[in-house]
């Protein structure tokens, strides 16, 4: 069960984090006072995205004891998050080169979870 809550609470607060960056370098004028007031509107966003992640750290760290293993799988998470914002702010399709790049590291983090 703290597989699922440390997966839900790490996808949740990545994917927020991610939202808000890619909908700023799509719909926010980039200059120093938009950007700025958009970051002040998106604190308490901001807040509750980074407790999410402390907290699925938290719990991942309850449930394999590994702080390496948990971090790999939340930037496991964070690429897939990426990939699925470039398409959908963006329109980007993954090539299969990024497809290739995923498996890859797919197969790392099996070989670190071996013993």
């Amino acid at each position: 069960m703290l597989y699922l809550i440390s997966f839900v609470l790490m996808f949740a607060g990545l994917a927020c984090i991610n939202i808000i960056f890619s909908y700023q370098s799509k719909h926010i004028d980039p200059q120093f006072w938009s950007t700025f007031k958009f970051h002040l509107w998106m604190l308490p966003l901001f807040l509750a995205a980074n407790l999410s992640v402390g907290y699925g750290i938290k719990f991942g760290m309850k449930a394999v004891s590994q702080l390496g293993y948990v971090l790999v799988i939340a930037k496991c998470i964070e690429v897939l998050i990426s990939i699925w914002m470039g398409y959908w702010f963006m329109k980007e399709i993954p090539s299969w080169k990024t497809w290739i790049g995923l498996v890859v590291i797919i197969i790392g983090v099996v070989l670190v979870k071996q013993k």
